[in-house]
């Protein structure tokens, strides 16, 4: 294949990558703000929603998967995920009832949601098969998402603090009309090769490899922490310290924009370093993180900590599906999704533990319990063996 038209993919999967993440950022951010104000529930329904958002989204991910890796379309799925991402903002920009939005809005959000998986296991086949190399470039897709979300919270926030939430809906939704477009018109299918039969193949189903337990168990309490400080954050800095709600946005943006070059310094560094000390390196700064966040709760510092929490959420986001994606080879959209839904069951675990705590004892109390789940993944990381 001509150069020109390899590099022309590859920005195309870049450009796909930061509008699906422009689009999560515009939404993502708010939603607990959109949630207690917007629908007017109590923080414990808050936190339900995040639950049963992510439950649906674990189930029809791993379907989606499993389709895709034995006989799908890749690109053809991606789109279709892509048309319910449009129809889930649409529900959220028009509709303020709550049973509406955690049924038909979450079945919507679970199919779109899977774009991303989707999207980078895509990549991984293609990058396979023209021999570019897949660390390097999943980084550069990685970084990608987190320029977007230097961009999407600030806008976030200003949209709907100041124009409303239907027409930050409306907004995500043009994003992923655009980004539908660029998937069906300039994205290749990629012929799927059969797997070597000397090569192993690990059922995400089985359970049966030690490391790949140890490795989702410890990535689904790091995204654990990871979503209750997304979940709270906005409401603990207005409710009880008293600062401006856009400053939830800054905070975001700041951590992302930070997370860029990290990802692109753990791309670089992960063939002399290795992704196990790299992980390591990641649970170890979330804990610092999270300590700090208990230890100095104002807002200079909340600043400074930004800088642990990208380098948390850099190495783990830009490493942790690559490592699934080694210890399982031959299943990269099943490995990749493993990996999201790590990200999703820490969604359960973090809507319920968030909702709770803050309706029982407060939002100070949530940074508690992230730390010591911080701590409980470093020590299942030290466990893990190299891919």
């Amino acid at each position: 294949m001509p150069a020109r038209r390899l590099t022309f993919i590859f920005a195309t999967f870049l450009l796909v990558s930061f509008l699906i993440g422009i689009a999560g950022a515009l939404q993502a951010p708010t939603l607990s703000l959109f949630l207690t104000h917007e629908v007017q529930v109590r923080p414990l329904w808050v936190g339900m929603f995040y639950t049963v958002n992510a439950l649906a989204g674990i189930a029809i991910s791993f379907l989606l998967a499993n389709y895709s890796d034995k006989q799908g379309d890749r690109r053809k799925l991606l789109f279709l995920c892509m048309l319910m991402a449009i129809g889930n903002s649409l529900v959220f920009a028009f509709s303020r009832d709550y049973l509406l939005l955690i049924s038909v809005g979450v079945l919507l959000a679970a199919m779109g949601n899977a774009a991303m998986p989707q999207l980078f296991a895509l990549a991984r086949e293609y990058a396979d098969r023209s021999a570019h190399e897949v660390v390097m470039f999943s980084s550069m897709m990685r970084a990608t998402l987190s320029l977007a979300w230097v961009l999407g919270p600030p806008i976030s926030f200003m949209l709907a603090l100041n124009y409303g939430f239907t027409l930050m809906y409306l907004c995500a939704a043009a994003v992923f009309v655009f980004s539908a477009l660029l998937v069906w018109f300039f994205l290749p299918s990629v012929t799927r090769i059969p797997q070597p039969i000397d090569k192993p193949v690990v059922h995400v189903s089985a359970w049966k490899n030690r490391d790949v337990r140890l490795l989702f168990f410890a990535s689904l309490l790091m995204w654990t922490c990871n979503i209750m400080y997304i979940i709270d954050m906005p409401l603990y800095i207005t409710a009880e310290m008293g600062l401006p709600e856009g400053l939830a946005g800054l905070l975001m943006g700041a951590a992302a924009g930070m997370e860029i070059p990290v990802m692109l310094l753990a791309g670089y560094l992960v063939k002399t370093t290795g992704k196990h000390r790299l992980m390591l390196c990641a649970a170890a700064f979330g804990v610092l993180f999270y300590l700090g966040l208990i230890l100095f709760p104002f807002k200079a510092a909340l600043m400074v900590l930004q800088l642990f929490n990208a380098i948390f959420i850099g190495i783990i986001a830009g490493i942790g599906m690559l490592y699934f994606q080694d210890l399982m080879p031959g299943r990269a959209g099943s490995a990749t999704t493993l990996f999201t839904n790590s990200i999703s069951t820490g969604a359960i675990l973090a809507g319920m533990l968030q909702g709770a705590i803050v309706e029982n004892f407060g939002h100070y109390q949530v940074y508690c319990v992230a730390t010591g789940l911080a701590v409980v993944a470093l020590l299942l990381m030290m466990r893990v063996k190299n891919a």
